[in-house]
């Protein structure tokens, strides 16, 4: 227990020291994605370690390419898009080109929760793809878990 919270202090501390938004939200990402684990997972240690490198990923790139625009795509996409369809939109001014897969809803901890399947091309044709968790806030829009 104490190295999962010595774990989460580093990284939050750490986290105000990043220059860009990606870089502080995969701090975030890795906080949140380390105390989910812990919570979780029955060895501690393990759940943090893995809750924090997915939460890393996730935060890296929702952080680095995906703007408030982007996010508003993937909420809209949560909401009216049937599981397994796939939405795709290209953000104008980044380049990037996005597909969102949704997975079927589910109801935990008293809210609806929906996995989907983000893929992003970047202009230069490079290639990431992460399965994210998202959740509907009282305001009804849909929040990507980081």
């Amino acid at each position: 227990m104490r190295t999962t919270i010595l774990l989460l202090m580093t990284i939050f501390m750490t986290s105000g020291c990043m220059s860009n938004n990606a870089q502080r939200s995969a701090g975030i990402g890795s906080l949140a994605g380390a105390t989910l684990g812990a919570l979780t997972f029955n060895n501690k240690i393990t759940g943090a370690a893995v809750g924090a490198g997915a939460g890393l990923l996730v935060g890296y790139i929702v952080g680095n390419e995906m703007d408030k625009a982007d996010r508003m795509h993937v909420s809209q996409t949560l909401e009216s898009t049937p599981s397994g369809s796939v939405e795709h939109w290209k953000n104008p001014d980044t380049g990037v080109y996005y597909e969102a897969e949704p997975r079927p809803a589910r109801y935990e901890r008293n809210r609806h929760f929906r996995e989907v399947e983000l893929r992003a091309t970047m202009p230069d044709g490079r290639r990431e793809t992460i399965l994210a968790d998202a959740y509907r806030g009282p305001d009804g829009n849909w929040h990507l878990v980081q």
